[in-house]
């Protein structure tokens, strides 16, 4: 196996604390680290990002670029533009990844050198019901879109890897997305011909801490961003997609499956309120409403 050279790209806003923890797991990847480089984008945190803060100049090359908020598809977009490697490797600032992550994402394409990389994303946070849950739906729609091999098919951008120059040709993320860039951007890549190559070892853990109201949030402005992506689609010449009530049905089922209990219950119980959330931004944006200030975020 070849061992190209990577630019990790890390765009943060505001998770001082989980952006050093995501980059001394980068320090620990089993990859050669002349072989790989890192680039935290700064999407405008109230307090600015600094390398010398993250103790990485002796052993890592580190670069921290800054842009006033503009959410993470343009922040990733402008480490993109500035990387040197041949590989992009995308994460989050509160991602963990695990040891052989790069090294697998290198494997996979390393087997598929025109392909758009997925790794697999685990529930850093067990004990917090509502990350959990989220989690939950993310796996789901992994599971029914790639086993379908439809056009819906998606890589999450928090462990995603791909060939620099064919990110820039196939126009980077689309930065008016606040949020679904990523299926956008899987979207064009699979209206190009290229593959989806799923990493299932390239492992990153997931520590994004949610409360109700935080789920809530999440999920009503992933439905703002699911109807950008719909409508983005039938301009581009695709019929107007209606929800798939399988898929709903399949993620409910999902949170069933475990043994009865108050734990399971309140499980299936935020399933159905993911499911009013996320319509009610669905239907949000269809009439293209200002976001309420409950419902904004700065970056994700």
């Amino acid at each position: 196996m070849t061992t190209p050279f990577f630019s990790i790209i890390v765009p943060t806003y505001d998770r001082p604390e989980a952006l050093t923890a995501c980059v001394q797991a980068i320090r620990q990847l089993d990859y050669p680290q002349d072989r790989f480089e890192v680039i935290i984008v700064d999407d405008g945190s109230p307090v600015p990002v600094k390398a010398s803060g993250h103790h990485l100049q002796n052993d890592l090359t580190i670069r921290v670029l800054c842009q006033s908020n503009a959410g993470p598809a343009s922040a990733r977009n402008m480490g993109a533009q500035h990387a040197r490697g041949d590989m992009l490797a995308f994460t989050d600032d509160d991602c963990i990844p695990a040891m052989q992550w790069l090294r697998e994402l290198a494997q996979s394409a390393n087997e598929a050198p025109t392909g758009l990389v997925g790794g697999r994303t685990i529930n850093g946070l067990v004990d917090n019901l509502y990350s959990t849950a989220s989690q939950m739906i993310v796996d789901e729609a992994y599971a029914y879109f790639l086993s379908r091999n439809s056009d819906l098919r998606f890589f999450a951008s928090n462990n995603m890897a791909v060939s620099a120059k064919l990110f820039h040709e196939s126009g980077e993320f689309d930065s008016s997305f606040r949020t679904s860039e990523d299926r956008d951007f899987c979207h064009r890549w699979i209206r190009r011909g290229y593959p989806l190559a799923y990493a299932p070892k390239a492992i990153v853990h997931h520590h994004h801490h949610l409360t109700l109201t935080t789920f809530c949030r999440q999920h009503f402005n992933y439905g703002r961003g699911a109807y950008q992506f719909h409508r983005t689609r039938e301009r581009g010449g695709r019929s107007l997609l209606k929800p798939d009530p399988r898929f709903y049905a399949s993620v409910c089922r999902r949170a069933l499956l475990t043994p009865l209990s108050r734990k399971s219950l309140r499980m299936a119980g935020l399933m159905g309120l993911w499911q009013v959330a996320n319509l009610t931004g669905f239907l949000w944006q269809g009439f293209s409403f200002p976001s309420p200030s409950f419902f904004q975020s700065p970056s994700r």
